[in-house]
């Protein structure tokens, strides 16, 4: 959720400056493109994984801060909600075997964090969507204890005017009213970031537009919500709707929502960030006291606060990312695709081969000579995005030169074999990319990612006899045993 701010109100004369100190740092920023030296010889790549907590009877637990302050590391922080964490991966290089180092060390973090945890009543979940939550663990002391939470859900609702009105359809409709963001607290996702230069930027971002239709249908997570089965990855629709701040007047005006694939393809990361600057009013207008004009003139690199706060605040599924890094006192800057499109989960194994799938892919996609977003509408590849995440697996997709697939047949015909080139480029191990995309064949072909097991698992549950609710909790303790197993979920059993 970034960075704590220091108020949680602001004046108008404040949002007035704000707006202008924006302008000013993207007037900056596109000097910096063309005349700045950004880190990008050794792309790193980085991690986020966002959590669930639960108590024993695999309900949430409502005490993240006593976690966090057992678990007693920085790589781990507060979320929105009271039983939410973020776990912080430290970035990483992609060539020889460093993604199994990494995948050993996540683990082994994880579990640690997982023992301190434990010892205040609670468990850690990866998982995007908790099916145990329930509309009363969303009022009350639902929000962490925040300046900058708190700021964003008053934000929100004063620039709506209203409350929120939830309404998902699927195999079970859900219609509710939110009067606070609370319903954005249930999404939990796992981040991907990759370092890339200003020169290589808008063809790694439009690889994983066109990338993120397939991604998800493999990695869906989220088929339940407040009891309700809706989408394969209901994340989607509902992170989108719980952050809205359009009442339906704005919706018919065509205002852009703060959850956005885009419109589209773009040829400069600076067409990203001066869309955000002229599409969207500040929800956290803080000033900071850097003159960026100065700071550039002066040979320093600039931090460029307000484009970056107001940037964290427009959660586009590929955001774009200016950051400074502190080397031998030196500032530098670099460029990064963050990847918003994943939920968290099912196991760390299964997270790492959805990302050597998406790094891999996304390096022979953005190298292609003719590449597909110049074969493809970027409408095409919106209705992808959003099939995928109501269908899964059973999605319909288009893609250049083969018409209307299914994911399966996208996945093994064309994406694992320029998956398994990409990763080459990368320097990547043969045992990496043979363990990595062996579980996206796995998961390819038995059409089982974790939404297919959290459905069918809890219908066969309730065939047992079991109750809506009893069915969710048993299936989210066969899940947590899964998920401790590290064992691909395409290879979890179901009941019999």
């Amino acid at each position: 959720m970034g960075e704590e701010l220091k108020q949680a109100t602001f004046s108008r004369a404040q949002r007035r400056d704000y707006r202008r100190k924006v302008q000013l740092c993207l007037d900056v920023f596109e000097t910096m493109l063309t005349q700045s030296s950004f880190d990008f010889e050794k792309p790193l790549t980085g991690m986020e994984i966002e959590c669930n907590l639960v108590d024993a009877d695999y309900q949430p637990a409502m005490n993240n801060s006593e976690v966090l302050e057992a678990i007693a590391d920085p790589a781990y922080q507060t979320e929105l909600g009271a039983y939410n964490i973020e776990f912080n991966v430290p970035p990483r290089r992609l060539p020889g075997r460093a993604a199994l180092e990494l995948e050993d060390d996540v683990r082994a973090s994880l579990n640690a964090a997982e023992a301190k945890a434990s010892t205040d009543g609670a468990h850690i979940v990866m998982i995007g969507i908790l099916p145990t939550l329930m509309p009363e663990h969303l009022s009350g002391s639902w929000m962490s204890q925040s300046t900058r939470y708190q700021a964003l859900n008053d934000s929100i609702f004063t620039a709506r005017g209203e409350d929120i009105m939830i309404d998902i359809t699927g195999p079970e409709r859900l219609s509710l009213q939110a009067a606070t963001i609370a319903p954005e607290s249930a999404c939990t996702s796992m981040q991907l970031h990759l370092q890339v230069s200003p020169a290589d930027f808008a063809n790694n971002w439009n690889a994983a537009q066109v990338l993120a239709g397939p991604q998800l249908a493999l990695g869906a997570n989220s088929p339940f919500f407040l009891g309700h089965q809706l989408w394969a990855e209901t994340r989607i629709e509902l992170f989108a709707q719980a952050t809205d701040t359009r009442p339906d007047e704005l919706k018919t005006q065509g205002v852009r929502p703060r959850v956005w694939f885009g419109e589209r393809w773009i040829t400069s990361i600076f067409d990203l960030f001066e869309e955000n600057v002229r599409y969207f009013p500040s929800l956290l207008p803080e000033l900071s006291d850097e003159d960026p004009v100065a700071e550039l003139a002066d040979g320093r690199t600039p931090l460029l606060s307000e484009l970056r706060l107001h940037n964290g605040t427009i959660y586009r599924w590929n955001r774009p990312v200016y950051d400074v890094v502190e080397q031998d006192g030196v500032g530098r800057p670099h460029l990064r695709v963050e990847n918003r499109v994943l939920p968290a989960g099912p196991t760390v194994l299964d997270m790492m081969a959805n990302s050597a799938f998406y790094y891999g892919t996304l390096r022979a996609l953005s190298e292609e000579d003719r590449p597909l977003w110049t074969k493809m509408s970027f409408a095409a590849a919106e209705a992808n995005f959003r099939h995928a995440a109501r269908h899964g697996m059973d999605a319909r997709l288009y893609w250049p030169g083969l018409g209307e697939v299914t994911p399966d047949e996208l996945v093994l015909r064309e994406l694992l074999p320029l998956a398994d080139e990409g990763l080459r480029r990368w320097e990547v191990a043969a045992e990496v990319r043979d363990r990595y995309l062996g579980v996206i064949e796995g998961r390819a072909k038995t059409g089982r990612n974790g939404a297919a097991w959290q459905a069918a698992t809890v219908s066969a549950l309730q065939d047992r006899g079991m109750s809506r609710p009893d069915a969710l909790a048993e299936m989210l303790r066969r899940y947590c045993e899964g998920m401790h197993t590290n064992a691909p979920v395409h290879s979890w059993e179901l009941p019999r």
